[in-house]
């Protein structure tokens, strides 16, 4: 199962990168078409074959829709005033649409098998697909001064951008795996579990909307070392904990800040490339740093004979991500005060 998931998640990532040179010229609108139809026919057809190889295709077929997907999503985001306000609204409905459907599939699954779930997700893909309509059509060539097949080299800015997001995904995701061996370490039951888990998927939600409601108003620099920071200071205690409520709230604490810190890194690209390509590659660049994390992760786990490491260890890689990032937000911040 792991080989499935990295190749989903690398496949997720290429896409990404495929599409940032590219994003100016295109259509988010389409972007999305397209990849729901991908989705689609690589769930269904995985509901219809139990032969590996083809399996294993669907997975890197479903992860390229996706990469193409969240694409669309970013590079529509990144053509309205206030992309992060969009970026979170977003997180917050996939929060709770992935937190129902976590509870939904098993059942399917329980009665109609792994065919049933295939075509379940199948189904979900379509509806998505539909939604994506509501995204703005044409392409965002007017919003640069570049001329059309211009694509000019990254700068510094942009540099220090793709080094914070792979900082923080590479610190904080690295732990992921590991969260629940630690709840059960400290005796907290499967059951109290899963409600810690689902009491922060709706604090991310409803900390996603109000960063939507709120962003605006915000400068760059202070929330986002607020966020980075908290997630780091949670990454820390959740794997040397040894009580329930500690764990509780450095639970709860990690899936909020790490929530609000993404987006947030997210507008610091928008605001540097208005055309998406940037946005894009921020986010194909959290993709890759989390799947290395992870792996870094497991072998950090067996040689130390533990994960207690892992979590200091992430929250130290974080707060570099703070300091990488906040010399781009600080100018941000002083162009916008000038600007007035």
């Amino acid at each position: 199962m792991g080989a499935w998931n990295m190749a989903e998640t690398l496949s997720y990532a290429a896409a990404m990168f495929v599409i940032a040179p590219r994003a100016r010229a295109m259509d988010a609108r389409i972007l999305a078409l397209a990849a729901t139809v991908l989705v689609v026919l690589a769930q269904a057809g995985s509901a219809f074959t139990a032969a590996f190889p083809l399996l294993f295709a669907g997975r890197i077929g479903t992860g390229l829709g996706f990469g193409i997907m969240n694409s669309a999503v970013n590079l529509a985001a990144g053509r309205t005033p206030h992309p992060a306000r969009w970026i979170s609204l977003g997180i917050s409905f996939q929060t709770l649409l992935y937190a129902a459907f976590a509870i939904v599939l098993p059942q399917i699954g329980a009665s109609h098998g792994v065919f049933g779930m295939f075509l379940a997700l199948a189904a979900l893909s379509i509806g998505l697909g539909l939604l994506a309509l509501l995204l703005p059509g044409g392409n965002g060539l007017g919003l640069t001064g570049a001329a059309p097949m211009d694509n000019p080299p990254l700068g510094s800015d942009a540099r220090r951008i793709l080094t914070a997001m792979a900082l923080f995904a590479f610190g904080s995701l690295a732990i992921w795996p590991f969260i629940e061996r630690t709840a059960h370490a400290i005796g907290i039951p499967a059951t109290q579990f899963g409600r810690f888990q689902s009491l922060a998927v709706l604090m991310s939600a409803l900390g996603n909307a109000g960063l939507a409601v709120a962003v605006k108003r915000l400068p760059r620099a202070w929330p986002l070392a607020a966020a980075l920071g908290a997630c780091a200071a949670a990454c820390a205690l959740l794997t040397t904990v040894r009580n329930e409520f500690a764990f509780a709230v450095a639970f709860v604490s990690y899936m909020v800040s790490w929530f609000l810190t993404y987006p947030l890194l997210l507008g610091l690209a928008y605001a540097r490339d208005a055309g998406g390509r940037l946005a894009v590659m921020t986010t194909g660049t959290w993709l890759l740093a989390q799947s290395l994390g992870s792996l870094v992760a497991g072998f950090i786990a067996q040689g130390f004979g533990g994960y207690t490491p892992i979590g200091p260890l992430g929250a130290a890689i974080c707060l570099i991500g703070i300091a990488t990032a906040l010399p781009v937000a600080r100018q941000l911040d002083r162009e916008q005060a000038e600007s007035r």
